[in-house]
């Protein structure tokens, strides 16, 4: 059997997440979200949404969802803000704890996006996050660059595929090293 990945674009729906211009961070997710998991499935992934369109779910209605389908992984999109537009730039991956499969995970997935361009900025242990601490396979959450930064959304638009791609690559050198 196929190797089962959750794949969850943040927000939704009413819950627009961080906006900036008239962008809106709901819509940046669902994109690469389902670019990232047409990449997997291509890998041989099995792939499973929370959305695959404009709706809200609640951030427990997604973690159990994946614990319900039987999920291997769950991994979350999002896009960072900051309180000042263009004072921060640069991706982070949540994690519930910095040690073990998510976390490596994550380091590969930041350094892949750092060979495209994007900032590093770490590894963060988020243990009151409800996609990480409710669901029961390893989770992650990618903060893919500041929607209020005009570095990072030139980079994301720029280089969306390449973004997709390293993240897909991410996972997959985690899960499958031998291949890499």
């Amino acid at each position: 059997m196929a190797y089962t990945i959750t794949m969850d674009a943040g927000h939704g729906g009413f819950d627009n997440g961080a906006s900036y211009n008239y962008r809106l961070e709901k819509d940046d997710n669902l994109a690469l979200t389902l670019a990232v998991g047409n990449i997997l499935e291509d890998y041989g992934f099995r792939v499973l949404y929370t959305r695959t369109d404009d709706i809200y779910k609640s951030p427990f209605q997604r973690a159990t969802e994946a614990n319900e389908n039987g999920s291997d992984l769950f991994v979350s999109i999002h896009r960072n803000s900051g309180a000042v537009p263009n004072l921060y730039n640069g991706i982070e991956t949540l994690v519930y704890s910095k040690y073990g499969f998510p976390a490596q995970m994550a380091e590969n997935i930041n350094d892949q996006l750092v060979r495209i361009g994007y900032k590093n900025n770490g590894v963060t242990e988020r243990q009151n996050l409800i996609v990480l601490n409710s669901t029961d396979m390893p989770s992650l959450l990618t903060e893919v660059g500041f929607i209020n930064s005009d570095k990072d959304n030139l980079l994301f638009d720029n280089s969306f595929y390449e973004t997709a791609y390293a993240i897909a690559d991410g996972i997959t050198m985690t899960i499958y090293p031998q291949n890499y």
